[in-house]
């Protein structure tokens, strides 16, 4: 199995091909005007309260010790015409910087205080990484909003049941499944604005088009989608001078996915992958410094596997893949070459000792190895490999008088430095179900990436990074469920964290801890089945600042109108505090010496999003603006921040 997954990236080269985006276009416009004859009703199915990332498995929301924030494929209905990024931003304790930049702008994604590399992201169970990259983080420009069905997020050191990179939270996207008719699908376009704040160009700049087929027969089930997007009319840095303007910088990206089901006999389910995606970039030389020539191209090929049988007192899983990476980065007129290859195997098993008692065990193997071809730092993919296998386990208890309990312990076996052991405590109670109090004690663990430990830049004497958090709170459900509030209090302590020294140009690890605390609570209530308020308040206070731009105070809130059967209505408000740079070990990163610390002021925005459904279900529009009052704020000090836009779309079902 591994030597399949590790060379079957190569073999996805027979059967992806580059589509061009004119094509793509004509063909959304053809199913959108041609399939309206095989248009029918598709009524969303109302999930179940469960969730799946502190076990593995499904689990009543009640009976988690966890409080996990689920978007639903109805939420992101709602929030038609966002990025990915742009949705995660809404949520509890996340911040993405970079997501009200031009589109293509690099992403900051901060939970916790965490960065990048201490947040794992999941992909239908899978970890994705770029093992290419300093951070060997996951970069989700990469990944459309229109192939996601859900994502869940779960907040805190996770490492027990996820090895790497869980140290301040999970993020787990699954995409979009076959549905039980024999042929279904959509095909959707829209379009809209691109314009920095108080400027008056409204040109159409910003297109997104694509779709989609599913179905299942007898014992296979079929998802096939491919996408498009185009952005271009503003510059990603921002003139320092109005009466210069920068020249604009285009984003492009391609997406296409397919994924095939069998399901021989009831117990045993085979499911499999094979996604291709494309995105180039123009980016600039810096903080308000223009550039015509930069430019990244970066293509992915992932594929995977996993099977799933069930038994009469449990379940055995395995989530496997692997992924190929190429990225061209051309900046100060030389071109930067980087090629990365990666497997992931995650083998567990549910086993039901009693009505109240499951334990999860399993094993994790990961491999990574990366080569680039530069003037300055060339790497070697002969030299540039580390492997990991992980043993756990986990146990949950659910007793039948409201008291959980989930703990777990890992073992990381790493090839390249000293081993680590991780491990969780996680009780909680439920009172009936209307409240429930929780706490935890979690660790984690963070491995250099192959760059922090190959490139000329790096030590391969580097540590792991290692996490602990320590967090209590409540969730209350009342009146029938129509209100919810929670709110959790957390403190992190992080060690051996890596930073990098600007005087000798290397990778280190850092001495002493750094704490990070905060407070994090949300409040939904369904006024009526029509009307929804939803909020949320995050505060964030971090010892060491530096380099982070995650504000001390947050606060997002939503209303959404179902008007009538057709037509719904989506308001959201957003307040982002002052964020301060304080650079203790580093230097500021301007070429001002004197410079050691800014403010960056607060900015609220105003979002809203209408749709209506005509043709009796088989046609959804919709409009959306952006940053209604245009308000002109500073996101990235030096970059472009965008101000009021328009979007409308369209997608029809068959």
């Amino acid at each position: 199995v591994w030597v399949i997954l590790y060379f079957s990236p190569y073999l996805l080269n027979f059967y992806i091909f580059k589509m061009n985006k004119k094509f793509i276009r004509l063909s959304v416009m053809a199913l959108l005007f041609a399939m309206n004859t095989y248009a029918q009703e598709q009524s969303p199915k109302e999930l179940d309260e469960v969730v799946i990332s502190d076990s593995k498995f499904a689990l009543s929301k009640e009976k988690s010790g966890k409080v996990i924030v689920k978007i639903t494929a109805e939420d992101l209905k709602r929030k038609s015409g966002q990025s990915v990024a742009a949705v995660l931003s809404t949520v509890a304790g996340v911040e993405i910087n970079g997501n009200q930049s031009r589109q293509g702008k690099d992403l900051g994604l901060y939970i916790r205080g965490g960065r990048n590399h201490q947040i794992l992201i999941l992909i239908d169970g899978v970890p994705v990484t770029d093992a290419s990259g300093i951070s060997l983080s996951y970069d989700l420009r990469l990944l459309p909003v229109d192939q996601i069905e859900s994502i869940e997020i779960m907040k805190g050191a996770s490492s027990t049941l996820y090895g790497t990179g869980a140290a301040t939270g999970v993020i787990n996207i699954t995409l979009k499944k076959a549905g039980k008719k024999a042929i279904a699908g959509n095909a959707y376009m829209n379009m809209g604005t691109q314009t920095a704040a108080k400027n008056s160009n409204y040109s159409i700049n910003d297109f997104n088009q694509g779709f989609a087929v599913n179905g299942s027969a007898e014992k296979v089930n079929y998802f096939a989608s491919l996408n498009s997007t185009e952005t271009k009319g503003i510059s990603e840095a921002k003139s320092p001078d109005e009466n210069i303007e920068f020249e604009e910088d285009k984003f492009s990206r391609i997406n296409s996915l397919v994924k095939i089901g069998f399901t021989p006999t009831k117990k045993l389910s085979l499911d499999f992958f094979a996604n291709y995606d494309r995105m180039k970039n123009d980016f600039d030389a810096g903080s308000f410094a223009d550039d015509l020539e930069n430019y990244s191209l970066s293509e992915q090929y992932r594929i995977g596997f996993s099977p799933k049988y069930k038994y009469n007192k449990g379940e055995f899983v395995i989530n496997s893949g692997a992924n190929l990476i190429n990225r061209d980065i051309f900046s100060y007129g030389s071109l930067f070459k980087a090629k990365s290859r990666s497997v992931n195997v995650d083998a567990f098993n549910k086993y039901e000792i009693a009505s109240e008692l499951f334990v999860v065990t399993g094993t994790q193997f990961q491999f990574h190895e990366m080569s680039n071809e530069s003037q300055y730092d060339a790497i070697t993919k002969d030299f540039a490999k580390f492997n990991m296998v992980d043993p756990y386990v986990t146990a949950v208890y659910n007793s039948d008088f409201g008291l959980n309990l989930n703990v777990g312990a890992r073992f990381n076996i790493h090839s390249k430095y000293e081993n680590n052991f991780v491990y969780n405590l996680n009780p909680s109670y439920s009172f009936s179900k209307s409240l429930k109090v929780l706490a935890s004690y979690s660790t984690a663990f963070i491995t250099p990436s192959l760059y922090q430990l190959y490139s000329p830049y790096g030590d391969l004497n580097l540590s792991p990074e290692k996490d602990a958090t320590v967090e209590a709170g409540f969730e209350v459900t009342l009146a029938d469920k129509k209100l919810v509030l929670n709110a959790v209090a957390f403190q992190r302590e992080e060690e051996e964290a890596i930073g990098f020294d600007l005087m000798t140009y290397k990778y280190f690890n850092v001495d002493g801890r750094n704490r990070a605390k905060g407070i994090e609570t949300m409040v939904s209530y369904a006024i009526n089945p029509n009307v929804k308020l939803d909020a949320n308040y995050t505060f964030t206070d971090l010892e060491k600042q530096s380099r982070i731009l995650n504000p001390k105070h947050k606060v997002n809130a939503a209303v959404a109108i179902q008007a009538t059967p057709s037509l719904a209505f989506n308001v959201a408000y957003q307040f982002v505090a002052d964020r301060k740079f304080e650079y203790t070990s580093y230097p500021a990163p301007t070429f001002d010496p004197v410079l050691n610390s800014e403010v960056l002021k607060d900015y609220q925005l105003v979002n809203a999003n209408v749709s209506y459904v005509i043709l009796k279900n088989r046609l959804n529009i919709f409009g959306a603006v952006d940053n209604i009052l245009d308000s002109d704020f500073v996101e990235t000090r030096g970059y472009t921040t965008r101000g009021r836009n328009f979007k409308l779309g369209m997608n029809i079902l068959f």
